[in-house]
């Protein structure tokens, strides 16, 4: 069947990629393999797949690279991380560079399959919750919800899957105020998870969106509780 979505997994290890291969393909998915990362990047060029499983820690080219690469070429294919229990600086580098979501080692190949369904729902999909009629314009930031796209002064934003849900989410919600919990519940579905991965997400968001990062206007910051989207001159958006 050639509509079943096609999983690139990147890892090193053959157990590993053995194990995500055979729940990917239970689930439904066509799934190539890459045992480093330079084979990763001419497999994404030689065929685009539609989601990227990565282990970060890669022989040749290690997965931080190829995430950084993948995303300096505006290639918007959702990638799901997978990580060491103590990595977490690199898992926070990777979602800074532009990854949806992670997983880590040892992890429960059942979870990993549920991740990677809900990453890739998000980036074809628009939850009924967020799918106006129209797009929701903030002074030269307009943001199309259905079409999952996003402009600046009339350039398109390269955004993450996560990145547009958080924009969505937020930008259709002016002047409410909500903890770094309630959006990991709310844009990314999870009920626990690692907080920061909210806080690394606004983070890159603001990066795009603002301009002046370090001084945002726009998604403000309620200190002690969590995030508010104000208007770009400091009013809601329309």
């Amino acid at each position: 069947m050639t509509d079943r979505p096609l999983a690139l997994v990147v890892d090193d290890d053959v157990t590993v990629r053995d194990v995500v291969t055979r729940y990917l393909d239970r689930a439904g998915y066509r799934v190539e393999v890459a045992g480093d990362g330079e084979q990763a990047l001419r497999s994404v060029a030689g065929r685009m797949p539609d989601i990227v499983v990565l282990d970060l820690m890669l022989p040749r080219l290690g997965g931080l690279e190829v995430c950084r690469r993948l995303r300096r070429d505006g290639l918007g294919v959702p990638i799901v991380m997978l990580t060491a229990l103590g990595e977490e600086e690199d898992r926070v580098l990777g979602l800074e560079l532009g990854a949806d979501d992670y997983v880590t080692k040892p992890f429960s190949p059942r979870e990993l399959v549920l991740r990677v369904g809900s990453v890739l729902r998000r980036h074809r999909e628009v939850p009924a919750r967020d799918s106006g009629a129209g797009p929701v314009v903030d002074g030269d930031l307009r943001v199309d919800v259905p079409g999952r796209r996003a402009f600046l002064a009339d350039r398109e934003l390269a955004l993450t899957v996560r990145e547009f849900d958080l924009l969505a989410f937020l930008i259709r919600r002016p002047g409410q105020v909500f903890t770094r919990a309630e959006l990991l519940e709310r844009v990314w579905g999870w009920d626990f998870g690692d907080q920061s991965t909210v806080t690394v997400h606004v983070r890159r968001l603001r990066e795009k969106v603002e301009t002046d990062p370090t001084n945002p206007v726009r998604i403000a910051t309620v200190w002690g509780v969590g995030y508010r989207y104000d208007g770009a001159a400091g009013a809601p958006a329309a």
